[in-house]
């Protein structure tokens, strides 16, 4: 029987329309995925206020919602690797988009809580799913500029979530978890249909699988197969099964798995922050209200649209260890000038574009430089383990958001202390060194 390398049919391909269309399906469910997960942060005070309590009190949601997405993520993704991106996608959908619906007949902030928690078991793994299945579709060399673009659905989504705040005087918070519930389950059926599983992963889960012809040929309808091919990948095979913890330690990645989930710790960990807290920040540090800045957050918006997608283009072309480092540095350097610029000041807005800009730009960076160190085997739970790592630091950081609140700190003491973070991830990746996974999808080494 003749081998058929199907990565290198795949990076072979012409950009066609069923890529595009796996990019839009993909950037649709990570838009609907950032929204769900950060809309409570953008809304947080009106749901307190609803329920006759304080803004500080709301840290219990952020708390179990974190929760919900540290377990999911190590628990939940791994399900990408076992059953598949598209199954799974499916169900993530399907299970966060009934909770969210759910969430719209809570009766009590711990109602509110217990079902955030229950949501983010499924929200935290569409991310790496979403991203390895972009991943192995699409040819090598626009690999990283196609994740980019999906990932700006993400980033997309979190912006909109600042949106669902100038519902609330008309609709009230639930309108926010009516569209974040709806969408994701209108959705379901469409993923059905329309999305292709990824040939790398069914080549590793069984080479004589039918589906692999079906879309070689989706592909390119031009191609003329035998039935003798044997479909294979340039990774080791797959090893069938649920993947293990200790399968991103091992090859030679132990020290830059390790790198890797503390940088995420970090890194994720100021954004579940920031995304909680940042408008409250605003409102009880500088006397803005959260309307007034949900409008200031959606210009800001842009900035991390463009950041996500120049990270994808460059990161195509230039070492990402060197690369990354400069956007995390940016992050450090605007959260000082955010808390010590005026709101009113001209140079506001542009400040938080350059926020904005540099931290989706840096996640996004690191969240394609983990698929270039994890195989298809174990993409998914790698990713997916490395961003429950940033979900541990996403439980413990909102709750220096409450302390901040508590202690009436200035909002310049606050943005300025969580500042240190970026800056030290900006060291972390800087530390990260050549892997051999990096060359395994024809990925550049990071070097």
């Amino acid at each position: 029987m003749q081998s058929f390398d199907v990565q290198q049919f795949i990076d072979r391909q012409r950009l066609k329309a069923v890529h595009y269309r796996v990019l839009a399906m993909l950037t649709v469910v990570m838009f609907i995925d950032g929204f769900d997960i950060f809309v409570v942060g953008k809304i947080a005070p009106a749901i307190a206020a609803d329920f006759g309590v304080t803004p500080a009190a709301m840290t219990l949601v952020f708390l179990l919602q974190q929760i919900g997405l540290a377990v999911g993520a190590f628990l939940v993704s791994p399900l990408f690797d076992k059953f598949g991106r598209k199954r799974s996608l499916m169900l993530c959908c399907g299970v966060f988009g009934l909770l969210s619906v759910a969430t719209t007949f809570a009766t009590s902030i711990v109602a509110v809580a217990v079902l955030r928690g229950l949501a983010g078991l499924f929200l935290a793994a569409v991310l790496p799913g979403a991203v390895a299945l972009v991943a192995e579709f699409t040819p090598e060399r626009r690999r990283s500029t196609f994740i980019a673009l999906s990932i700006a659905g993400y980033s997309a989504g979190s912006a909109a979530g600042a949106a669902a705040a100038l519902l609330i005087p008309a609709y009230g918070w639930q309108a926010a978890f009516w569209i974040g519930g709806l969408l994701p389950l209108a959705l379901v059926p469409l993923l059905g249909l329309l999305l292709p599983e990824s040939l790398t992963f069914r080549v590793e889960r069984n080479p004589q699988d039918p589906a692999i012809a079906r879309t070689l040929a989706l592909i390119e309808p031009e191609l003329q197969l035998t039935g003798e091919e044997r479909f294979v990948t340039p990774e080791r095979p797959g090893k069938g099964g649920k993947a293990h913890l200790v399968d991103v330690f091992r090859d030679g990645r132990a020290r830059t798995t390790t790198l890797v989930w503390l940088a995420c710790l970090l890194s994720m960990g100021n954004i579940a922050l920031l995304a909680a807290w940042l408008p409250t920040f605003f409102q009880e540090m500088a006397g803005i209200s959260i309307q007034r800045f949900a409008v200031v957050s959606m210009i800001g918006f842009l900035g991390g649209m463009v950041g996500t997608v120049t990270i994808g283009f460059l990161m195509d072309r230039f070492a990402p260890n060197r690369l990354i480092p400069l956007y995390y540095l940016g992050i450090a350097a605007t959260l000082v000038l955010i808390g010590t610029v005026p709101f009113e000041s001209p140079y506001f807005v542009p400040l938080l574009l350059a926020w904005s800009f540099c931290q989706s730009g840096g996640q996004a960076g690191l969240n394609m430089l983990m698929t270039r160190i994890y195989p298809t085997a174990i993409r998914s739970t790698g990713i997916g383990w490395a961003g429950g790592a940033g979900r541990i630091g996403g439980i413990i950081a909102p709750l220096l958001g409450g302390l901040a609140l508590a202690s009436a700190f200035s909002l310049q003491f606050t943005l300025a202390i969580i500042a240190i973070s970026p800056a030290i991830v900006a060291l972390l990746v800087a530390n990260i060194r050549p892997m051999r996974e990096d060359t395994l999808a024809g990925a550049p080494a990071v070097a």
